[in-house]
């Protein structure tokens, strides 16, 4: 087989054997073309990503401001400007994006505090630092943190799984508060009633800050840290 090449063609002649010189087959692979089809193809691809992201962020708008049992496919789609049946091009379900939105949150939380278990701090500093978590991940996306927080019940298929993340971190949380009760550093007091003092007012930040204009996060976990780390600090 011998090619030939000319600007962005490939031309392959096939001769049967080394004494013929009449080729059996011929044709051209025109180079620019397949290019330019496997970067549309690329194009495609993250449009796509982004055009699901989209409907992920819109879903979460929606599942907050009316509950995830009460919003549609249509509503859904309304909302994007597009037709019901077009959303199946992007996402399944309903359900595959609630999954979604909890999943990523309870994983990016879960390796948070993996992050801050490791940490050479005192236990004080490390609650402060699960304090600037909270308020990192929920001003970064608090609509989400309302399905966290309202509707993790209705998961399915991985509703064991998101239930053991969460028991995981709150006994990593718990574990932190008894080492700063051990090494003096906080007052001898339920580790549990504690940790729940705590994240009651960490969980229900979402229901705050999206009523503010300008957040800035770290003086907002500073602020928190001192009302709600100080009390416990001896």
């Amino acid at each position: 087989m011998a090619p030939f090449f000319k600007s962005s063609l490939i031309c392959l002649f096939l001769i049967p054997n080394i004494k013929s010189k009449i080729p059996i087959v011929f044709f051209c692979l025109n180079l620019r073309n397949i290019e330019e089809t496997l970067n549309f193809k690329h194009r495609n691809l993250n449009t796509e990503g982004t055009r699901r992201d989209e409907i992920i962020n819109t879903a979460t708008e929606l599942f907050k401001d009316k509950g995830y049992s009460a919003v549609t496919m249509r509503d859904l789609a309304t909302a994007m400007g597009m037709k019901a049946a077009s959303l199946y091009n992007h996402i399944n379900s309903k359900q595959e994006i609630l999954k979604a939105i909890i999943i990523s949150l309870a994983e990016e939380f879960t390796q948070g505090m993996d992050a801050i278990k490791k940490l050479d701090q005192t236990a004080i500093e490390k609650l402060k630092l699960i304090v600037a978590l909270h308020v990192d991940i929920t001003t970064k996306n608090p609509h989400g943190m309302a399905s966290l927080n309202n509707d993790w019940m209705h998961l399915e298929g991985q509703l064991d799984y998101y239930l053991g993340l969460r028991e995981r971190y709150e006994q990593d949380f718990v574990e932190i508060i008894r080492d700063g009760i051990s090494s003096n550093e906080i007052v001898d007091t339920n580790p549990e009633v504690v940790m729940f003092s705590i994240l009651s007012t960490l969980r229900s930040l979402y229901l705050w800050i999206p009523k503010k204009e300008e957040i800035n996060a770290k003086a907002l976990a500073q602020n928190l840290s001192e009302v709600l780390i100080n009390g416990i600090n001896k």
